[in-house]
């Protein structure tokens, strides 16, 4: 299976086969060059609905990629197992959708080898969890430690092809913008960076913008996520679902001004969690999946206004 291609890798390559043509290249419009977003779905969005339902919604949402999560966000990678692997890309291609990413926040950052494994067979880039507690008083330093731990991880996703994607996550490590900067700082390799969550950040725009800027080319992924009101207590839907951009509000000019201005080409979830974790964030397949389009139709309103 072939590595995701960026919008941008497409028109250098087009660009490069008119030339071996000997056609002079024509310059791509403004349209054609204009910063994007390129969406994938995460299946946890979905809860515990069947595979083989999630995946027929994921082209309608404006993806082609699935990232595909385990109990107690959702049941797909358990699902995956149940089928059998050949069986799973049979229903990939059933709904042309490709396998881009594993999240794992059950197994932690240290026991992802097989993982791996089983995303590198499918063609997929990112493998996701959160980092460990933090140890002890200097963060700076224990960030460091983490890296120093996360080596030999690092070298396995080398092998493999794969990028290990670490998020802010709450009650961990890496989550506070210091954190981020040093962790993004320390980073070594290509094959590890920061699934960035603007969820588990200061709500303030301006502050999450500079954070991105300051991480760079470690931002691995990026989820199109906000607080709202949280997702850890049960409330009526209309305010559970203020986590979603559009439906809160956390302006994203500035978060997307900012992901233009280091060139990010990576992948966005439009996320939220509901109450409790492992039910879809709406009651039908056909809700979520407009749910998510709603958010969708909100960020390239966004778009629109930094282009």
């Amino acid at each position: 299976m072939n590595r995701h291609t960026t919008r941008r890798e497409f028109l250098i390559g087009a660009a490069t086969a008119s030339l071996a043509f000997g056609a002079f290249p024509r310059i791509a419009s403004a349209e054609e060059s204009r910063f994007s977003l390129d969406y994938i779905v995460g299946s946890c969005m979905y809860g515990e609905l069947l595979l083989d339902e999630v995946l027929a919604e994921v082209p309608k949402t404006g993806a082609s990629y699935i990232d595909i999560w385990p109990k107690k966000h959702a049941n797909h990678r358990e699902q995956v197992e149940a089928m059998g692997l050949d069986a799973f890309q049979d229903l990939l291609d059933k709904h042309h959708v490709r396998l881009g990413m594993l999240t794992h926040y059950d197994l932690g950052p240290f026991k992802l080898q097989e993982e791996m494994k089983v995303l590198s067979r499918f063609g997929g880039k990112i493998v996701i969890s959160g980092s460990r507690r933090a140890k002890g008083e200097d963060l700076k330093a224990d960030v460091k430690q983490f890296l120093e731990e996360m080596k030999p991880h690092v070298a396995a996703a080398e092998e493999q092809g794969v990028i290990i994607g670490i998020e802010n996550h709450g009650n961990a490590l890496i989550e506070s913008p210091d954190s981020l900067r040093y962790f993004a700082d320390g980073i070594d390799s290509d094959h590890i960076g920061i699934a960035f969550a603007p969820y588990h950040l200061p709500q303030d725009p301006e502050i999450i913008a500079k954070l991105i800027e300051d991480i760079g080319p470690r931002l691995v992924h990026f989820y199109a996520w906000e607080h709202g009101l949280g997702s850890h207590k049960k409330m009526p839907k209309v305010l559970e679902m203020k986590q979603l951009p559009g439906y809160g509000e956390l302006d994203f000019v500035p978060i997307l001004a900012a992901l233009k201005k280091i060139n990010y080409a990576g992948w966005t979830s439009i996320f939220m969690h509901p109450v409790p974790r492992g039910i879809p964030i709406l009651p039908t397949a056909a809700e979520v999946t407009a749910a998510i389009n709603r958010s969708r139709e909100y960020l390239e309103d966004c778009l629109d206004r930094i282009r």
